[in-house]
């Protein structure tokens, strides 16, 4: 009884913190969406007074203009698109070199690691600004590409301010996020599954898809909610390094709180996101709980 009392009381500070600091900005978020623009930014009042009675000023003006806006729907394709590109990019690099790291000597394993997130010590905005520099149109990587395409007749392309310049660093800066949880599955497999495997005549291809990918979906799963939930969200990498084709649904909501000054809007974009990530993780939590690689690599 008494460790069930300090089990509970444990739990209240992150429960609290969870309160404080999700349950209740999300309840401002939901009453926000219906309330109405201020003249100056922000919302004007929930109640007014109306001939001398209390009136309660909520509408549905802000849901209507969002999800009949084919301009923001594209937004919201467009990032997702781009979230799934930057997902699969990640995975096709961080897996060999998680592996790699997960079956390395133990004495470099740390050094490898540390070469991974040696990233994270430097500013993010630093890092988009290295980027922008690296894909500038006076670069020594656009003189290369661009005379590489010349030879093969094709007209020079800008690196800086495209699509490609927006996924580019968005694969950048996600990457570790997908490298670390993917090691630290790989790092658990029993060894001893490969060796039955290679005693039981498998090649080495085999032991990789029937084996080593099925045990490390769970890591896989992770590392890609990882990368893709912020990517959606993503806007200082659009905004710097991309163009007005290239802007995700987080510019939109950023310019309505900033500089159109509709938070109703703002806000009402912000839950159209939040409620299309959470359905695109549970279908692919759903999808993948239930094949079979999944259910082997629970067992």
């Amino acid at each position: 009884m008494i460790k069930l009392t300090e089990k509970r009381a444990l739990s209240w500070p992150p429960l609290l913190y969870l309160i404080l600091m999700f349950m209740v900005p999300m309840g401002l978020m939901l009453i926000i969406a219906f309330m109405e623009p201020g003249d100056y930014g922000g919302v004007k009042p929930l109640i007014s007074h109306i001939n001398g009675k209390l009136h309660l000023d909520l509408n549905l003006d802000s849901f209507i203009l969002v999800f009949s806006s084919e301009f923001v729907w594209q937004l919201m394709v467009r990032s997702i698109i781009y979230s799934l590109v930057t997902t699969i990019i990640c995975l096709i690099l961080s897996y060999p070199l998680s592996l790699m790291i997960a079956r390395s000597a133990k004495k470099y394993r740390d050094i490898l690691l540390l070469l991974v997130i040696i990233p994270f010590w430097s500013c993010f905005l630093i890092r988009v600004y290295a980027w922008m520099i690296i894909l500038g149109p006076d670069s020594g990587v656009t003189h290369i590409i661009n005379s590489i395409i010349s030879v093969l007749g094709f007209p020079p392309v800008n690196l800086l301010y495209s699509t490609f310049a927006v996924i580019i660093c968005l694969v950048y800066v996600n990457l570790p996020f997908m490298i670390l949880p993917l090691y630290a599955n790989l790092e658990k497999h029993e060894m001893d599954l490969l060796d039955a495997g290679r005693d039981l005549g498998a090649t080495r291809f085999q032991l990789f898809w029937k084996v080593t990918v099925p045990l490390s979906l769970p890591g896989v799963l992770v590392g890609s909610a990882l990368v893709f939930i912020p990517c959606i969200g993503m806007f200082v990498v659009p905004e710097l390094v991309g163009s007005n084709c290239s802007l995700m649904i987080g510019n939109l909501i950023k310019q309505q709180f900033l500089q159109g000054m509709n938070w109703p809007l703002g806000t009402v974009t912000s839950i159209v996101m939040t409620v299309s990530v959470l359905s695109i993780s549970l279908i692919v939590g759903f999808i993948a709980k239930n094949s079979n690689g999944f259910k082997y690599a629970s067992k």
